[in-house]
């Protein structure tokens, strides 16, 4: 679709280095002095989501902007270097918007626009259905087939990115069938009820709800997919290759606070492990091996599948080995509750454990080998 039918200020989002440069702005500038607010006192910022949107931060992996995930996922780094949290809700919406476009359905790409430019704020209930999907867990949520759509029951964990007037994309599984399962964006009305999450380390801040359904009426403008699997399996590279975004930023931002204490202590530093000279040549590779998967990733081959589920495999356990690196840099100042180091190691905990985990992905892995060692 090129930049046709998109005028003003949505041109400069086909600028990829304007985007960064206004994402970055936006990053330090407003959103790191919130970071700590967020983390502790849970303080949702959707507002700073919106200016991000306005900057182009949600668009550039969507087909009509080009898709370019690379983009996508340096404008989640760049989000993600000043809170994690934050970071993790643009993949959230970013993902949201890749369910609407994907769908097909004209409903759900008339309200693409206002998803793009942060008018309205949606997120993804997908960690129990991928899970559910290969076995983990049970679906949690069943639908009934009738007259005109679907009817809906159950209650969904973990749902981040969510509040009351604002919007989802779930999948449930078909009552009188085992292996269908319907993928719908959930309008969060007064036919849903939100519950409280326990409260949750490192990501406090993500508005994270359960969702309860009771006799949820799901119409044919709502469907995203019917039925589920081989969108699933179309859309998932790149679900999972967006993570890295968030992982990624989190990484660099330890590094930062590495280089951020090395004129006072770098004469006893020197003497750690995974120094910043030796991580951001790391990081910079595994960016740029990221980049390269980026390019086509919604019609990868299943070992470039493997490729992707690696490098997110990669981004966990580096963001895991910077943060603790981190804080044994920083030494006292850095086990305060207020120092950006103590919640970054929150953070990079998140990073390897939000679905796909690191077990998760390495099960996936494992069983895609095997099956191409059997073709």
């Amino acid at each position: 679709m090129g930049s046709q039918g998109f005028r003003g200020k949505d041109l400069s989002w086909f600028d990829d280095r304007q985007v960064l440069t206004d994402v970055a702005e936006i990053a330090e500038k407003k959103l790191q002095p919130l970071a700590n607010r967020i983390d502790q006192e849970g303080y949702y910022p959707c507002e700073i989501m919106r200016e991000l949107a306005v900057a182009g931060a949600y668009s550039g992996h969507l087909q009509r902007y080009g898709s370019r995930y690379d983009l996508a996922i340096d404008s989640m780094t760049e989000i993600s270097r000043h809170c994690g949290s934050t970071g993790f809700m643009s993949w959230c919406h970013d993902v949201c918007g890749l369910y609407m476009e994907q769908s097909g359905n004209s409903s759900l790409i008339a309200r693409l626009d206002g998803h793009v430019r942060g008018n309205t704020l949606g997120g993804t209930g997908l960690s129990n259905p991928m899970k559910a999907l290969t076995g983990i867990e049970k679906m949690a949520l069943k639908a009934e087939k009738v007259d005109g759509g679907y009817i809906v029951n159950g209650c969904l964990p973990w749902v981040s990115h969510i509040r009351v007037g604002g919007y989802c994309g779930v999948i449930a599984g078909v009552s009188e069938k085992t292996d269908h399962e319907i993928m719908f964006l959930l309008d969060l009305d007064d036919r849903a009820t939100l519950r409280e999450c326990p409260k949750f380390s490192g990501m406090e801040g993500t508005s994270t709800w359960a969702i309860e359904l009771s006799d949820y009426f799901v119409g044919e403008d709502q469907i995203i997919a019917d039925p589920v699997r081989p969108f699933v399996k179309k859309v998932r590279p790149a679900f999972v290759l967006l993570q890295t975004g968030f992982g990624l930023g989190v990484t660099q931002g330890a590094i930062d606070s590495m280089i951020e204490v090395e004129d006072a202590l770098g004469h006893v530093n020197q003497f750690l492990h995974d120094r910043p000279t030796e991580l951001q040549p790391e990081l910079d590779d595994l960016k740029a091996k990221i980049h390269e998967l980026s390019s086509d990733v919604l019609n990868g081959a299943p070992e470039m599948l493997v490729d992707i589920l690696d490098a997110r495999a990669q981004v966990s356990e580096l963001a895991l080995r910077a943060t603790q690196s981190a804080l044994l840099h920083q030494g006292a100042r850095g086990y305060l509750m207020s120092s950006p180091v103590q919640r970054r190691i929150r953070e990079a905990h998140f990073v390897a454990i939000v679905t796909p985990a690191i077990k998760h992905l390495r099960w996936e892995m494992s069983k895609l080998m095997k099956a191409d060692l059997a073709a």
